[in-house]
Order: structure tokens, then C-alpha cells, then sequence
């Protein structure tokens, strides 16, 4: 099943930023999501298409990290289309673990 997940961009808990891998996280009311894990896919904004790495984590969370955007997207409003399901939702130990495994999920992005 193709998903497609539009949403305004919202504040998050900046946890993504601080790791050196900002995303956008949308407030949408889509009611059918994926299961919780880690996609690849694209976000387009403002008539641009971006490819990401999409999170659906616990609570209906639903963020992106979008290859080579560096703007504000505060307020905008994303479309998001789930492609292929690289892992399951986790939590790591460290910050370390976390980045490394980041930076694997992007490299199949």
C-alpha cells in the first residue's frame, strides 16, 4: 500500500537537529499509517521534491529528514510519500549508536 502523509510542519523536540540530522515533523491527520519504523521516500515542499528518511514512531509521530533542505519549514505544509521499509522503530543506547545507524538509513535513502 502506497502512503501518502500530508501535514503542517510543527515544532518538535529538536532531537534531530542537535545530532546533525534536522527533520520536519508534521501535525497530519491522516488516520492510516504505516507501521512504526524507518521508510525511505520523498517530501516535497514548495513544489520541491526532496528524497528523505522518513520516521512513523510511537503516537502517530510522523518526521523526515529531507536530503539537502537547509531552509525553515515552520508553518509550511509537507506532503510526505512512504517508499521502502528500511527497520523497525527503536531506541538506542547511545547517541552514538543512534548516529551511526542514522547515517545508514540515509545512505539506502
Amino acid at each position: 500500500m502506497n502512503y501518502i502523509i500530508s501535514g503542517k510542519v510543527i515544532k518538535g523536540d529538536g532531537y534531530g537537529k542537535k545530532l546533525g540530522y534536522p527533520t520536519v515533523n508534521l501535525a497530519s491527520e491522516t488516520k492510516e499509517l504505516p507501521k512504526e519504523g524507518v521508510y525511505s521516500g520523498t517530501a516535497a515542499l514548495e513544489g520541491k521534491s526532496y528524497r528523505a528518511g522518513i520516521v512513523i514512531g510511537p503516537g502517530d509521530k510522523v518526521e523526515a529528514h529531507m536530503l539537502g533542505y537547509n531552509g525553515d519549514a515552520y508553518d509550511k505544509i509537507v506532503t510526505i510519500e512512504i517508499g521502502k521499509f528500511l527497520r523497525g522503530y527503536k531506541k538506542f543506547n547511545t547517541e552514538a549508536e543512534l548516529i551511526i545507524q542514522i547515517k545508514k538509513d540515509l545512505e539506502s535513502c
